[in-house]
């Protein structure tokens, strides 16, 4: 059986399509957790105890190459630190608390917005040129947003009347954007050991909010239903997906990777109308099209003139 088990693994780490097409899934299921986790766990409890869970299944199999490489990551550990808070803490907490006041399918569609804030913040940190043709991509995925974050009425941002819970997400949103750009100078270390080492520090950065909860009025420990969304988050959206996105970038690299990337809305938008039963409205369609194809847009590079 353990035999099988590792050949199934080995075949399924040779072949990165079926890896990040996983990955994106999962990602796009964390949007169901948070819908699903309404009244069976709070938002800061599901961000602490997912990370207590990551943690506890990484560190067994990759913290002896956090040990190995701990001289490498120490100079950098404010960086680390502050990137584990952002892009893990931060980022799940927004995440988790906008599932509160707003739909799965707008959930996903929002996060197409991540790649292109990306794209705008290595232009401002790291001085990267934006070409023509990126920045067509990235006004054609901020109108898809903005459709979505004003259910359809775009006039609805001169009155500054939007969802909150679709505000909330798109904070969320920059947070994991200024992780992504920061991942520019992370530590020269295995992508699985530096994982490892960050899961632990989202843990304790997750741990402040999680008190301030449990001291207030009313407050209740999970259900049991709310303990399986954790598990299920913690193992698939967090765990998973990091090892097969990180596996998918070393045999395609990032860049053919991080297309994989405009799968996430669909599938959120998708599993939400599907598992869920939310509505599908026309400005949906029309964003997830905008968003999809603005990221495809933004991520063009082009061909190289012949000499």
């Amino acid at each position: 059986m353990a035999t099988l088990v590792r050949s199934a693994v080995t075949a399924l780490y040779a072949r990165p399509s079926v890896l990040l097409v996983l990955c994106m899934l999962f990602w796009g299921g964390n949007a169901i957790a948070g819908q699903l986790a309404k009244g069976e766990i709070t938002p800061m409890q599901l961000v602490l105890f997912r990370w207590i869970g990551v943690t506890a299944m990484m560190w067994p199999l990759f913290g002896a190459e956090v040990r190995a490489h701990w001289h490498i990551a120490r100079p950098k550990i404010w960086r680390v630190i502050a990137m584990a808070m952002l892009g893990f803490t931060l980022f799940n907490v927004l995440f988790y608390l906008a599932s509160l006041e707003t739909s799965g399918v707008n959930i996903g569609i929002l996060q197409g917005a991540i790649p292109v804030i990306v794209l705008l913040g290595t232009l401002l940190v790291h001085g990267t040129r934006i070409r023509p043709l990126q920045a067509i991509g990235v006004l054609v995925t901020l109108m898809g947003v903005v459709l979505v974050a004003t259910h359809g009425s775009p006039e609805d941002i001169l009155r500054l009347d939007l969802n909150r819970g679709d505000a909330i997400m798109l904070i969320a949103c920059v947070f994991y954007a200024i992780y992504a750009v920061l991942l520019q100078g992370r530590p020269d270390m295995p992508g699985a050991a530096f994982f490892t080492l960050m899961a632990p520090i989202a843990t304790l950065t997750a741990i402040p909010p999680a008190l301030w909860e449990a001291a207030q009025p009313g407050y209740v420990w999970p259900t049991a239903t709310g303990w399986m969304i954790c598990l299920y988050v913690a193992i698939f959206p967090s765990c998973l997906s990091q090892l097969f996105f990180m596996r998918g970038v070393d045999l395609l690299g990032p860049g053919r990777a991080g297309v994989y990337t405009n799968l996430v809305p669909v599938f959120a938008a998708v599993l939400a109308v599907g598992l869920l039963g939310q509505a599908f409205a026309w400005y949906h369609g029309v964003a997830l099209a905008l968003v999809i194809g603005g990221i495809v847009l933004a991520q063009r590079t082009p061909k190289p003139k012949d000499s």
